[in-house]
């Protein structure tokens, strides 16, 4: 695949930025299109490697070799039908995957891996630039009519699989408009949110229906879920992990999935400025290091906050990857994101202890310690503090990101739906069936907080699933086995 010896001669390059300065400005997209002719080149570097340990990395299992091959050849028509056939919206994933195929790229152990994601993002958008991407509705339908709950990622798939099958899909979405935590989660600077307005528009044109302000549970009864002959439960891990320490509870310590929304909203001109959920003029602490984290501080740097100091309580994760997460498995290394480009201070093995408030029980500082992790023979890591390491912190503004501790649990009490033992809905690994045999789960829903990539998977396995289920066979695709084990 590729030039035969591309990969010697071309180096890797990523997706250049708008400077910092410019780009704080506002919430729009800030990459810069590194041309057609460098991307052919890096589509160039895909070595013709035998086993595609970037196929098995991919939770899609998206055929990239092949898609490589078509962008050097400069068959961009090609390279988009090799994409759509295993990912719905590779719009998003360029956009928003941390890339795990790119982990397991082969060249990647001795270079830097192939531009996978980059090249996958101009995949698609040259098929919208040049309107190669429109709306396929089925020629028949089934008579089968389908409930999908939730329009993330998960949902969307799922319903466009089976959409595709030929059943009449209607998805509810309880927000004011679809799309889930890609909307709601995601900030405009990381994808716009025009990107997901044109591929609902397609959907719909396909045929599937959408409800949106319509919460299953609260004001769509469940007995009403009864007249469709199949359920795809697909809302999300949406119950925030919470930081049980001395004053959590002041005004001031804001949960990221508050924040993110509303900030989001205000872009969209859906809502008005929130002061207490804005950072202008703050001193803003975001307690997380992930991708929420991140989200935070770039939300943040543009709300112009006086300052934005991130806390992770992990020690700093190595430059390179280390032996404890060889090739080609996904390596915790150190990483900076375009947020952190922007501004902010990065405390690592850092715990907060303590949530200080003036007179009006409102915040004005973090109490801290700095910790270390020992290692201990068949048990986990025991959290130690070290001694002598309190410190405490200025803070208007403290943002948890801290992740998902799994779904809301009313509807699954509603609907007599069983519970794993980490709280997510029980459905089977393979069938993705609850115990009640009409109605799977997927995504977030199912596995518990995961990407967004996986989301995807999910919501195309169930959709063959559940084809399967109603019609006793099924056309719709699924993934074959890979050679890595699957994780979250």
């Amino acid at each position: 695949m590729g030039k035969l010896r591309g990969f010697l001669e071309y180096d890797r390059i990523d997706e250049a930025n708008i400077a910092v300065a410019d780009r704080v400005k506002n919430y729009k997209e800030f990459t810069v299109h590194p041309g057609e002719e460098k991307l052919q080149d890096q589509g160039a570097r895909c070595m013709d490697c035998g086993v595609p340990f970037c196929h098995s990395g991919c939770p899609l299992g998206n055929m990239i070799p092949d898609f490589n091959d078509a962008v050097y050849q400069n068959d961009w028509q090609k390279a988009l039908r090799i994409l759509h056939s295993t990912n719905n919206f590779p719009e998003f994933t360029g956009r928003l995957c941390p890339a795990p195929c790119e982990a397991a790229c082969v060249l990647g152990i001795i270079n830097p891996p192939v531009s996978i994601e980059m090249i996958e993002k101009y995949i698609v958008e040259r098929g919208f630039k040049e309107a190669w991407i429109q709306a396929n509705p089925p020629k028949n339908r089934t008579g089968k009519t389908i409930a999908v709950v939730g329009s993330g990622p998960a949902g969307l798939a799922a319903a466009q699989q089976l959409n595709r099958a030929g059943h009449t899909v209607t998805v509810f979405e309880r927000d004011e408009k679809v799309g889930g935590l890609l909307r709601y989660g995601i900030p405009d600077f990381k994808m716009e949110k025009h990107i997901i307005d044109r591929r609902v528009s397609i959907l719909e044109e396909e045929g599937i229906v959408f409800k949106t302000g319509v919460e299953v549970g609260k004001n769509y009864s469940v007995e009403e879920l009864k007249n469709f002959d199949a359920v795809v439960l697909c809302g999300g891990a949406t119950v925030r992990r919470r930081l049980p320490i001395p004053g959590s509870d002041a005004k001031g310590v804001v949960q990221a999935m508050d924040f993110l929304p509303k900030s989001n909203r205000w872009v969209d001109g859906l809502t008005d400025i929130d002061p207490e959920l804005h950072a202008q003029g703050k001193n803003v602490i975001v307690i997380g290091g992930g991708d929420t984290g991140s989200d935070c501080i770039g939300t943040s740097n543009r709300q112009g906050a006086a300052s934005v100091t991130n806390f992770e309580i992990m020690p700093r994760p190595a430059d390179d990857r280390t032996a404890e997460h060889p090739w080609p498995y996904w390596p915790f290394k150190y990483k900076t994101s375009s947020s952190h480009e922007e501004g902010s201070e990065r405390e690592f093995s850092i715990m907060t202890k303590e949530f200080v408030t003036d007179e009006d029980g409102r915040l004005s500082g973090l109490k801290t310690v700095h910790v270390h992790w020992e290692k201990q023979e068949g048990e986990r890591p025991k959290l130690v503090e070290e001694p002598n390491s309190e410190k405490e912190w200025p803070c208007d503004l403290a943002l948890l990101a801290l992740g998902f501790t799994g779904p809301e649990p009313t509807l699954a009490e509603q609907l007599g739906i069983q519970l794993d033992e980490r709280s997510n809905v029980n459905a089977d690994t393979k069938s993705y069936q609850t115990n009640i045999p009409h109605i799977f789960a997927a995504g977030d829903m199912r596995r518990g907080q995961s990407l967004i990539v996986w989301a995807i998977s999910e919501g195309r396995e169930a959709a063959y699933q559940v084809d399967q289920y109603l019609m006793g066979t099924t056309q719709l695709p699924t993934k074959t086995q890979g050679d890595l084990p699957s994780h979250p």
